[in-house]
This record gives structure tokens, C-alpha cells and sequence, in this order.
């Protein structure tokens, strides 16, 4: 298995260019919330959380966190700090009523995808996930490791 710091260094390789990043920074966060969003809409009826329904989001999450702790600890902590957040505002769009969570989310996911295929023809070269499957878990960490390096926190 890689270690965390060849995922990301190998996602890098392909993150260079400027305009690319910053749409990552916009694109991958609203790409994870809006998947986690359509998979928080799928209901399971057998299980619940306090006042959230069970659903297939918490399900995916866990085994995701796992993934996560699995090549860092510290990352796989922000990492739930920020799907946490994502949760909530699933919990809160959804308790709205105004607009289905599930078509929010689908629109989210496609212009979020559609801007980050425009980053990476600026960029010139194609998505790490054509590669590699899993390197579309690492988007996220990838963008964590900044944030880790910003504070001086070790990953």
C-alpha cells in the first residue's frame, strides 16, 4: 500500500498549474459534499442517529474515515471534522423543505465535475482518477496536507 505522501505527491504531478489548484480548492470540496449529500438521501430505514435517519452517506463515511486513519491519523481527523460539517448541512438542507436535498446535490456534482475538467485542460493534463480509482479519495486529503502545512501540523 502507498503511503500518504506518495498519494500525494503523485496527485500533485498532475496539480501544478495555478488556475487548476484554485478550482480544485472550489471543485473537490463540493464534489465530496454533494456525493455525500445524494448518498445521504438514500434512507435505511433499519438504523438511525439521534435525529438523522440512517442512510447510506453514514455508511460510506465510516468505511472512508477507515481508509483515511489507514494513511494518516492526523489527516483522517480533519478529514471527519470536515465530513462532519458536510453532514450537518445535509441534516439542514434536507429539514428545509424547500428544495430536495438529492437535486441540490446533483446539480452541485455536476458543475463541480464540469469545473474541474475545465481545470485540468488548462492544466494540460488529464484527472488523476483515470489513473487510479482511489486517487479520487485523495483529492480531499491532498487539500487537507495545505491546510496541515499552513498550521505546522505534521501528516
Amino acid at each position: 500500500m502507498k503511503t500518504i505522501n506518495q498519494w500525494l505527491d503523485e496527485y500533485g504531478e498532475s496539480h501544478k498549474n495555478p488556475t487548476n489548484k484554485t478550482v480544485h480548492w472550489i471543485c473537490v470540496p463540493l464534489i465530496f459534499f454533494s456525493l455525500l449529500g445524494l448518498l445521504y438521501s438514500i434512507k435505511l430505514s433499519f438504523f438511525s442517529i439521534g435525529d438523522i435517519e440512517g442512510n447510506v452517506a453514514l455508511i460510506v463515511l465510516t468505511l472512508t474515515m477507515i481508509y483515511y486513519f489507514n494513511l494518516s491519523k492526523s489527516l483522517s481527523a480533519g478529514l471527519f471534522l470536515f465530513a462532519t460539517t458536510c453532514v450537518f448541512f445535509c441534516y439542514l438542507i434536507e429539514n428545509s423543505a424547500i428544495v430536495p436535498l438529492w437535486q441540490v446535490c446533483l446539480t452541485i456534482f455536476v458543475l463541480a465535475w464540469l469545473g474541474q475538467f475545465w481545470g485540468h485542460k488548462i492544466e494540460g493534463k488529464k484527472p488523476s482518477f483515470f489513473k487510479d480509482l482511489l486517487f479520487l479519495m485523495i483529492g480531499p486529503a491532498w487539500l487537507m496536507s495545505f491546510i496541515y502545512q499552513r498550521l505546522g501540523i505534521h501528516y
